[in-house]
């Protein structure tokens, strides 16, 4: 071959092995770029609106851990990234919020919002996309919906059992009472969670020698509770169960001061009561109520890691001026995205199925212990705890902290301290 031809094939050889090289290295810079794509989880939260204070306090937990995953590396080698919108404590916004999520943000992974009436109109949606989904502090959701890929952060224990579970511990200690109660009163909100609570109230009064002598409910835009307190109290109850959402607690607790209700055991499911801003918000017009709670700070709940989460988490609230001490809601949202995480690290995968065999077929170590899921995608053990405030006086943050203003009644294992009754006496 005449010296020129050699000369131009070594030049067009030379030509292609650039042109790979230049292809080898954009198809390497694609895959790179596809493996650093951050791994996405989804969610609706309230920022705004009436369980807002619940809603900013849960999404600092959040970013807490998300700050932890990334500087562990991650999961599947890729770093995660939230992606939330505002569902302004409103239903009816769930459903738009996600199927933007699913279906315009793609995400990888979804998870509710923060309670049982933002959670039931997003289950459809999630549903219909076939899709795992973790809820947060949603009550008797999957008892309706039996969604093989529902996973609930609730310590309510199985969804058969849930409605009751909100209800047992108060009237273990109704029934415990001497001399004999006998006469209850039941009200609560017109709304997805606190319906639920009551029909766990009547499941459990049914098992007990209570006569029901007031039953009611009333709407969640009820401006003035006056009336409702009065009404009560002219049924003349021993015993007052109480469900009621974070707006309604307040309005409802100034009312039964303001009528000057006499009964000898009061509270219930009254959510909001364990949230730092209306604890200082209510003050001493607490004092002698019963309610539920998921997580106290005792001797027996401490542990190293919760404790330093709390440090830092009451260390950026006070920043945001969210819920300062973080006892109730926060603990578990923390601990819901180390069960996500746990989970996909120990499936290797992203897959719905697979995420949702391994979730049904493990325990998941967390900030609150361990925790395990049922068939029906609950906890497999309840644990729901009734305390009463006691000692309080004016509106500061640091009586409350540590539990000193609360004791705790049921479970009998956690019993710190025993029932001051009549409420009519501690109240007023």
């Amino acid at each position: 071959m005449p010296a020129f031809d050699l000369a131009r094939a070594a030049a067009r050889a030379r030509t292609g092995l650039v042109a790979a090289a230049v292809i080898a290295m954009a198809l390497l810079g694609a895959g790179s770029a596809r493996a650093a794509d951050p791994i996405t989880i989804g969610f609706g939260m309230a920022l705004t609106g009436n369980i807002a204070a619940n809603g900013r306090a849960a999404l600092i937990a959040m970013k807490l851990w998300e700050e932890d995953i990334n500087a562990e590396g991650g999961l599947l080698g890729r770093p995660v990234k939230l992606v939330y919108y505002d569902d302004q404590s409103t239903p009816s916004n769930v459903p738009g919020l996600y199927t933007k999520l699913l279906d315009v943000d793609k995400v990888d992974l979804v998870i509710s919002g923060y309670g049982t009436n933002v959670t039931v109109p997003a289950m459809p949606v999630v549903m219909a996309h076939d899709r795992l989904f973790m809820t947060l502090f949603a009550l008797g959701v999957n008892a309706d919906f039996k969604y093989q890929r529902f996973f609930g952060m609730l310590p309510a224990g199985p969804s058969a059992e849930a409605k009751q579970a909100f209800s047992k511990g108060f009237f273990d200690i109704a029934t415990s009472m001497k001399p004999p109660v006998k006469r209850v009163a039941i009200v609560g909100a017109d709304a997805e969670s606190s319906r639920n609570s009551v029909e766990g109230a009547l499941a459990n009064i049914k098992k007990t020698r209570l006569e029901i002598v007031y039953n009611k409910s009333y709407p969640p835009t009820t401006a003035d509770y006056s009336p409702i307190v009065r009404a009560i109290q002219a049924a003349n109850p021993d015993v007052v169960y109480i469900a009621s959402y974070p707006a309604d607690s307040v309005g409802m607790v100034n009312a039964l001061h303001e009528v000057g209700m006499k009964a000898r055991l009061v509270g219930g499911n009254m959510v909001g009561l364990q949230t730092t801003s209306i604890k200082t918000q209510l003050g001493p017009k607490l004092n002698g109520l019963v309610v539920y709670n998921f997580w106290v700070p005792t001797p027996q709940t401490l542990n190293p890691e919760i404790s330093a989460f709390l440090a830092r988490y009451q260390a950026q609230a006070a920043k945001e001026g969210v819920d300062l001490l973080g006892y109730y809601l926060p603990p578990f949202a923390y601990a819901e995205m180390q069960v996500l995480a746990e989970a996909v690290k120990g499936a290797g995968t992203l897959n719905d199925d697979k995420l949702t065999a391994y979730l049904h077929s493990h325990s998941f170590h967390t900030i609150l212990g361990d925790i395990s899921f049922g068939a029906d995608g609950d906890w497999k053990e309840a644990r729901i705890v009734f305390e009463q405030f006691h000692n309080v006086q004016g509106n500061d943050v640091d009586q409350f902290r540590g539990g000193k203003s609360e004791t705790i009644l049921e479970p009998a294992s956690m019993r710190s301290g025993t029932l001051i009754e009549p409420y009519s006496d501690i109240a007023h």
